[in-house]
């Protein structure tokens, strides 16, 4: 269960930055009304927004106004969300169920699908080129966000995936492949919303970095374990299917039971990195305790 102090801050920066994407994305009216309509279907109600909630938590620990961070966890958001549309095409991993109701190019077709993530990748370094951060700020962000969702992060991560069907790994490729594909979002995520506060310290920042990076892994490792274990009912995508697909996971390589202990170890490394932040990482530490205890 979800402490209730946690649960409260959580739901109160879910419908914060759902407003936000609400304002950021066209209006259905604008044409083209369909891919418009699409893209916000694709975004607008569902999801976790962990990416957003673990770039507020960073933001607070660097005592950054709570407006600053919008942008950057808008911008982490979209581009999380367009991963997921192209992620469920039919050459991709070809999926047709996600957050509960059918995937873009299924209640759509493939050319909008693929149009709605260019569409949204593009409006992720719109926001943040418009935000209201200092310059230099705003450069650093975008670097970052591109770092994180090109070839040597997201877009990379996913490469390796599909080359990987079929095929065992060792549990070093595994790690790489998803410090790339799910990782580097999540750190990314963490690392933007601490940039738009006070400077951290050498030290924090290093602790601040370890914990994304063990964080990430560990959501990733959860996932797999969910996939396996839960309905598609709780999840709200196809249970089962990395199994079914031929998919290397953490537990085809370490079993449920495994996994969890590994997800485990990882909060704990990842806990160990906020030690620099003292009190400021509380609520990181509280998010990095549910990415790993979550049941969907």
């Amino acid at each position: 269960m979800v402490p209730a102090e946690l649960a409260a801050w959580m739901q109160d920066r879910q419908v914060r930055i759902e407003a936000v994407l609400e304002g950021l994305l066209p209006s259905p009216s604008v044409e083209p009304c369909r891919l418009h309509e699409a893209m916000r279907y694709a975004v607008l109600g569902g999801g976790k927004r962990m990416r957003p909630l673990l770039a507020y938590a960073a933001g607070e620990a660097a005592s950054a106004p709570r407006a600053l961070v919008d942008a950057s966890a808008a911008a982490v958001e979209l581009i999380h969300a367009y991963s997921l549309v192209h992620d469920d095409l039919p050459c991709m991993d070809d999926d047709t169920l996600r957050r509960g109701k059918p995937t873009v190019h299924v209640q759509y077709d493939e050319p909008t699908a693929l149009l709605v993530g260019d569409a949204l990748q593009s409006l992720a370094f719109q926001v943040l080129a418009q935000s209201s951060a200092e310059a230099g700020v705003r450069a650093d962000l975008v670097g970052r966000l591109a770092t994180a969702a090109g070839s040597r992060g997201m877009a990379g991560g996913q490469a390796v995936d599909l080359a990987a069907q079929g095929r065992t790994l060792e549990l070093a490729e595994l790690e790489f492949m998803h410090a790339h594909k799910t990782g580097a979002l999540i750190r990314a995520a963490v690392l933007m919303g601490a940039r738009c506060g006070e400077p951290l310290a050498p030290d924090a920042l290093r602790g601040l970095a370890r914990f994304a990076g063990f964080a990430g892994l560990a959501f990733q490792v959860v996932d797999d374990v969910l996939d396996a274990t839960a309905s598609t009912a709780t999840l709200g995508k196809t249970a089962g299917k990395d199994a079914s697909d031929g998919k290397p996971t953490y537990v085809s390589v370490l079993g449920v039971e495994g996994a969890r202990r590994f997800a485990a170890g990882m909060l704990a490394d990842a806990l160990d990195g906020l030690g620099p932040l003292g009190e400021a990482g509380g609520r990181l530490a509280a998010l990095g305790r549910y990415i790993v205890n979550r049941e969907f």
